[in-house]
């Protein structure tokens, strides 16, 4: 058994563990709450411009534009495909960081020629050492996400796009479902999908007379791109929110582990205190009865 000094020494270690994790707690749940209502406050404008959209649909359903071209003609082997990856910048977040690279692995494992646009320090580590296509001019940050930086993001992946270097954009991120629970998902940025917009119209549904001028495909060239801007900044305030609650979580399982430990370490010193009250108790009689002997 440990002397009782030693368990002093780990009961106070696991306390200065413990304040630590409290403290990451604590920053996490600020970080995530202020994540959460820059998201609630940017997202009626984006729903806004994704509904203009629909609503373009709605008068000219039959338009060929270049970001709904599907690009059948390519083959899915031969399809260039550029999955832009949200990770976190440091761990302590419990499974956050594997359930993305898991989830970018499988996609890997499917037909296509891939190049992955890493944002997060631990997901540029990862990927750098994988027989994986990693554009180097993406190496961008996850904290404090801005719309100048999802701007910046959907100008090199479309444009990759429109010069066809890219036939399909998508993007892997991790959404919040609810407090105990974060789900990583993968969304299609480009080429868009009529149905994503329309979906099932009702037949009754009136259609208002639209001038757009100077022409649908010039409206359309300008609102896309504001709509691509617009899902990667949700997707990285969504990432970041996550980030933020599975980190929380997991510095609640370590705390309450601690609290467990300093338990058990209580009742060790407890054992080893009385054990030398016993032991001292035993000399001092012994010592007497030595004494009476002579």
């Amino acid at each position: 058994m440990a002397s009782a000094k030693e368990i002093q020494e780990r009961i106070r270690s696991v306390q200065d563990t413990m304040k630590i994790t409290n403290a990451m707690y604590m920053i996490s749940s600020s970080k995530m709450k202020r994540a959460k209502k820059i998201l609630a406050e940017t997202e009626p404008y984006f729903f806004g411009v994704q509904s203009l959209i629909a609503r373009i649909l709605r008068h000219v359903p039959e338009i060929e534009h270049k970001y709904f071209d599907q690009r059948s003609d390519i083959s899915q082997k031969d399809r260039k495909i550029g999955v832009i990856v949200i990770s976190a910048d440091k761990g302590l977040a419990g499974a956050y960081n594997h359930n993305i690279f898991k989830e970018v692995e499988s996609m890997l494992e499917e037909p296509g020629q891939y190049r992955l646009y890493v944002l997060g320090i631990v997901g540029q580590q990862y990927f750098a050492k994988k027989d994986v296509i990693v554009d180097a001019n993406v190496h961008y940050t996850v904290q404090k996400p801005t719309i100048h930086r999802a701007r910046s993001l959907a100008s090199t992946v479309v444009g990759a796009y429109l010069r066809k270097e890219l036939d399909e954009i998508r993007i892997v991120f991790t959404e919040m479902i609810n407090a105990v629970t974060v789900e990583t998902k993968v969304q299609q940025l480009l080429p868009l999908k009529r149905v994503q917009f329309t979906g099932k119209l009702p037949i009754d549904l009136y259609v208002e007379d639209v001038a757009m001028v100077p022409s649908v495909e010039v409206v359309l060239d300008n609102i896309v791109p504001n709509y691509i801007v617009g899902m990667i900044y949700g997707c990285l305030v969504e990432s970041y929110a996550s980030e933020h609650n599975a980190r929380m979580l997991a510095m609640q399982a370590s705390t309450d582990s601690a609290k467990d430990m300093l338990r058990q370490l209580e009742i060790q010193y407890n054992r080893a205190r009385q054990a030398a009250i016993t032991q001292e108790i035993t000399e001092v009689i012994g010592g007497a009865k030595a004494l009476k002997r002579k």
